[in-house]
């Protein structure tokens, strides 16, 4: 299940990239449920997890003025329309998930959303969502973050410190 929640993942970043971007360019044709039809279709052999990807896709865009509200506050030198597309819905998906998904641990919601900015954003995307979401883990759940929870950022971190 977890490596279909991964796909899934990544299929509602494809569709909500395509959304925003489509916003952006003022597209009038813009159809949700033709654009996550078609990036499932892509997938349908692989992905299981339909009603997890439409909550995603859903979740982040109902909540999205919400959840900016909440990460300009986390990463306020950084204001979210002068971050790159990718990183931004990164952030948007972790923090709906931080803030809205109890069955799965945040650590797990962190480390997802660090391994999909590493191969959809830029160079320093990965610590960039890392930071923010590490930040909101310590407003949405304080006993986890007081844990010290080690994400995938960390563990290359201490990795390459190792030689």
């Amino acid at each position: 299940m977890a490596s279909n929640r991964h796909l899934g993942r990544i299929i509602a970043l494809q569709s909500l990239y395509e959304v925003v971007f489509r916003q952006a360019c003022n597209d009038q044709s813009l159809d949700l449920m033709e654009i996550t039809k078609r990036n499932k279709s892509r997938y349908k052999s692989s992905s299981k997890d339909d009603k997890f990807i439409d909550e995603l896709i859903n979740g982040v865009l109902e909540q999205s003025d919400d959840i900016d509200s909440r990460l300009q506050v986390l990463a306020p030198e950084w204001p979210l329309e002068q971050i790159a597309r990718i990183d931004h819905l990164v952030l948007r998906m972790g923090a709906y998930e931080l803030i809205n998904n109890k069955d799965v641990p945040p650590k797990v919601v962190i480390n997802e959303a660090v391994e999909l900015a590493k191969s959809y954003g830029g160079d320093n995307s990965s610590k960039f969502v890392n930071g923010v979401l590490g930040s909101l883990l310590k407003e949405t759940h304080p006993e986890e973050a007081a844990k010290g929870l080690e994400t995938a950022e960390d563990k290359d971190d201490s990795e390459n410190s190792k030689g």
